[in-house]
């Protein structure tokens, strides 16, 4: 099998990429513009796998992804590429239109091409998987309710809307034109080789720093956390046993407040990293106002992956965040790298 994959520089594309070459004996194509969130050093455990290939190509250019698709022949397309943090997208949302619609658009658009001219065994057998985000949902309002396959999409910031819109595309494309498409809709990744804008990781790095620990509010906000390891063995199932046409909500069933989530990190921190100077790392915590339109709570129904592909989370969030806070003890020079000067873990997005 042949597999096309968007991103597979980013966080989770990397895991993915990983999870495919170590395990099986397919082949992929990683298609990455490498933005500031890409870094390919996230594959060094597989670059030099003859089935792994490399191309620095953005989603929105038609020229090239036609030539790709051409000379590779995928047997299937794992869409990734995305501009994915929320706040960027409150200080700057056209990047994240262009990439995420006019990008998922054009990427459409030349799969559909392409699909149209395999013969009929390949047609029937190629998939375009869509992989989303638990955001357009929007907000929880109870605290038992969960997003489910069929939950009404309410996107609230400028990046969650501009994935609603792609996933709106994609089952057009799918009812339209009769492109083999799945959705995937996922919780919070957290886990190795994450890019330090994100939750978990800032909130490492500037400990280890002696910096404050930013939190938004009060630290109330709730989100599902889903190690990226378990993410990237579901979205394999679902690219190689899922139905057509089909959504699949993935998550990690964790659900954690912010708050609980930095202290959790402080104290696996001051166990494998006491401070110098002998405090703990909660006293680092500092509560900021809040950004605009933020989402109080998310939750994940994952039965029907569970019931249906025989897929569930093998990391509890104890375990994966042990795992994780380890791995950036013993990679911190990975963090210094993939920091250009131009990102240095200030919070972004506080104004509307």
């Amino acid at each position: 099998m042949k597999i096309i994959i968007t991103g597979g520089a980013g966080f989770i594309g990397s895991a993915v990429i990983r999870h495919i070459i170590q395990t099986t004996n397919h082949e992929v194509l990683n298609v990455d513009k490498l933005t500031y969130a890409g870094n390919l050093e996230s594959l060094s455990l597989v670059d030099q796998n003859p089935r792994y290939h490399f191309s620095q190509t953005d989603i929105c250019d038609r020229v090239e992804l036609d030539k790709l698709f051409e000379l590779f022949q995928p047997d299937a397309v794992m869409h990734l590429a995305a501009e994915s943090h929320v706040d960027r997208s409150i200080s700057g949302p056209y990047t994240f239109i262009k990439t995420n619609i006019i990008g998922t658009y054009t990427l459409l658009e030349v799969a559909r091409k392409y699909w149209l001219q395999l013969d009929e065994k390949r047609q029937a057998e190629f998939k375009f998987h869509h992989i989303s985000t638990d955001e357009v949902y929007g907000d929880l309002e109870g605290t038992t309710d969960l997003f489910t396959e069929t939950t009404s999409y309410a996107p609230s910031s400028p990046y969650s809307a501009s994935k609603a819109s792609s996933d709106h595309l994609v089952r057009a494309w799918h009812r339209t034109y009769g492109l083999p498409t799945i959705v995937t809709n996922c919780s919070n990744n957290y886990g190795f080789y994450h890019f330090p804008e994100k939750l978990i990781p800032l909130v490492i790095l500037n400990a280890l720093e002696g910096k404050s620990l930013p939190i938004y509010g009060k630290g109330d906000q709730i989100r599902d956390w889903l190690f990226v390891e378990d993410h990237a063995q579901a979205l394999y199932k679902v690219v190689t046993e899922g139905v057509v046409g089909e959504t699949y909500n993935i998550g990690g069933h964790n659900e954690k407040q912010n708050i609980e989530v930095v202290k959790t990190i402080c104290k696996i921190l001051n166990e494998l990293k006491p401070q110098s100077n002998g405090q703990q790392y909660e006293s680092l915590i500092t509560f900021i106002k809040d950004r605009p339109g933020h989402d109080l709570r998310y939750a994940i129904d994952a039965t029907k992956i569970g019931n249906e592909l025989g897929w569930k989370p093998k990391e509890t969030f104890e375990t994966g965040i042990r795992k994780t806070v380890e791995w950036y003890l013993n990679n911190l020079d990975w963090c210094r790298r993939v920091q250009d000067g131009s990102y240095q873990r200030e919070k972004l997005g506080r104004s509307a």
